[in-house]
């Protein structure tokens, strides 16, 4: 018997991803979409590629909630947390991938996003898990076989924390955490599908610029995945760039190295990961390319050593629509449901 799945937020980027993914998944059944500016219409007329593959009505969210026994909601910033408070009365299992249940500190909300908790039930039961760090959180979900509210992480978070984890996770970290900085280069699909200024094809062409320097949301959240795994308090300097591509991120992470020894660190790595399939460390001399990732769920590692100043130099690479967001997302239902954490999601990236 299939899982009965809604999408709120259907026709976005990130919703449009999701549905190409959970329609191959073996477990789904798509039993509703939803989308504020077409509802009514059908989804091939807002996506053509959908022609005689997806000619579903687009219905209220609502709606979408009722027919569906896991909802996802692919929607912009507070907009998220009441539909989170309907599927949490209903017995749901909903998945969040916009920003509203992140952040677990109601001022850094406030601070970062300037706005408020609403429903304090609902932060209370939201579990925020990047898998690989996290996966113990869902798998209480599934071994209870009780709903829940998952908040799906976002593409630089989940870029720069797998990048560091190893390096970080347990009582004495080998970088020095004061020195950590992340250089974060993305495709400007993460920009979302209403155009701007700064995404227009003729500004962003043959260009590359940071935006948002130093008051990126998604900082907090970094610094709060970052603070969980090594117990303290962790600051971070996050510079985001956009990059005249559709997809992708590559992440250079760099940090000052506790120990000259550093030839043991590609191993703490490969145990770190041995029991997680999307992430892939890279040979030593290989370095981590966007290509190798592309419309995959996988996370490839590459391992560098500046011995001359003693710095570690970790390379990070995801497609940000997929394992940055509805790939992940699609993983996570996966962990909380018991099922195969890959289901859904055993693709192949492509060559070129």
């Amino acid at each position: 018997m299939k899982i009965k799945v809604g999408i709120i937020g259907a026709t976005g980027y990130t919703g449009n991803e999701l549905l190409r993914l959970l329609m191959r998944h073996p477990k789904v059944e798509i039993n509703a979409l939803s989308s504020h500016s077409f509802e009514g219409k059908m989804y091939s007329e807002v996506y053509q590629n959908y022609t005689q593959l997806c000619e579903t009505v687009l219905v209220s969210e609502d709606e979408a909630i009722e027919k569906s026994e896991v909802v996802f909601a692919c929607l912009s910033s507070g907009l998220s947390e009441k539909i989170a408070g309907k599927c949490l009365g209903k017995k749901k299992l909903f998945i969040d991938l916009g920003s509203d249940l992140r952040l677990s500190d109601r001022e850094e909300y406030k601070q970062w996003y300037g706005l408020d908790f609403i429903n304090e039930q609902v932060h209370a039961n939201a579990v925020y898990c990047i898998p690989e760090l996290n996966r113990r959180k869902l798998t209480e979900i599934a071994s209870a076989k009780t709903t829940g509210l998952i908040a799906n992480p976002g593409c630089y978070p989940t870029a720069a924390a797998l990048a560091l984890a190893p390096l970080i996770d347990g009582a004495t970290p080998m970088i020095d955490l004061n020195t950590i900085i992340i250089d974060a280069k993305s495709g400007v699909t993460g920009a979302g599908r209403t155009p701007s200024s700064a995404t227009h094809f003729p500004e962003l062409n043959e260009g590359l610029s940071a935006y948002k320097v130093a008051e990126h949301r998604h900082t907090p959240e970094i610094e709060q995945t970052l603070s969980g795994l090594a117990g303290r308090k962790v600051r971070v300097v996050f510079v985001p760039h956009l990059l005249p591509i559709n997809r992708g991120i590559l992440t250079t992470v760099y940090a000052n190295a506790l120990d000259t020894d550093l030839s043991g660190i590609r191993n703490i790595f490969a145990d770190y990961y041995k029991n997680s399939g999307f992430v892939r460390i890279l040979k030593s001399g290989v370095t981590a390319n966007l290509k190798s990732v592309k419309y995959s769920n996988y996370c490839d590692i590459s391992l560098h050593f500046d011995v001359r100043t003693n710095r570690v130099i970790i390379m990070s690479v995801i497609d940000n629509m997929i394992k940055g967001a509805a790939g992940q997302a699609i993983q996570n239902m996966n962990i909380a449901l018991g099922l195969p954490e890959n289901a859904g999601l055993d693709y192949i990236p492509p060559s070129f």
